[in-house]
C-alpha cells in the first residue's frame, strides 16, 4: 500500500503505524463492502413466509453498511493512503466469500450471521494495531463497528 503524494501528515502516528492501520482498515472495508453486497442481494432475493420481515431487516442492514463503508474509507484517506474501491481489490482483501446462487431464507440468515462474525474478527485484528499506535480515532471507529456487527449477528442468530 503506497501513501498518497501530498503534504506530509503529522497527526502523531508514525508512518509505519499509519501504513499498518490503513492496511488493516482496507481489509475491514473489503469485508464490510462484501457484506453490504451480500445483504443487498439477499434483500432483493429473499422469499418465503418471513419475506416482509427479512426484506425490511436486510434493507436496514445494508443501509447502515453503506454509511459504514464510507466512514472506513475516509479514515483510510485520513491516514494518508488510498482506499480500495474495486470489486477486484475487495475480492482480494475480503475474508468473506461470495455466495453463488440464491440461498433459502434460513441459509441467508446463517450466511449473514457468519459474515457479521467475520467482520468482528477482522475488527479485533486491526483494533490491536490502532490501540498499539495510540490511534484513538481508528480505534473508536473500529470499536463502534464491532458493537454493531456483534449485535447484528446476535439478532440474526436469534431468528434461526
Amino acid at each position: 500500500m503506497s501513501q498518497t503524494k501530498s503534504q506530509a501528515i503529522n497527526i502523531g502516528i508514525n508512518d509505519q503505524d499509519r501504513a499498518a492501520i490503513a492496511k488493516g482498515l482496507s481489509h475491514l472495508l473489503a469485508d464490510s463492502y462484501t457484506l453490504y453486497l451480500q445483504t443487498h442481494n439477499f434483500h432483493w432475493n429473499v422469499t418465503g413466509p418471513q419475506f416482509r420481515e427479512l426484506h425490511l431487516m436486510f434493507e436496514e442492514h445494508y443501509t447502515e453498511l453503506a454509511t459504514a463503508v464510507d466512514e472506513i474509507a475516509e479514515r483510510i484517506r485520513t491516514l494518508g493512503y488510498p482506499a480500495p474501491g474495486t470489486y477486484k481489490a475487495f475480492a482480494e482483501l475480503s475474508s468473506i466469500k461470495e455466495v453463488d446462487g440464491v440461498p433459502a431464507a434460513g441459509d441467508m440468515l446463517v450466511l449473514l450471521t457468519e459474515a457479521h462474525e467475520q467482520v468482528v474478527r477482522t475488527c479485533r485484528e486491526v483494533l490491536v494495531q490502532a490501540q498499539e499506535a495510540d490511534d484513538e480515532s481508528s480505534a473508536s471507529l473500529i470499536s463502534d463497528r464491532m458493537v454493531i456487527h456483534e449485535k447484528t449477528a446476535w439478532m440474526l442468530r436469534s431468528m434461526l
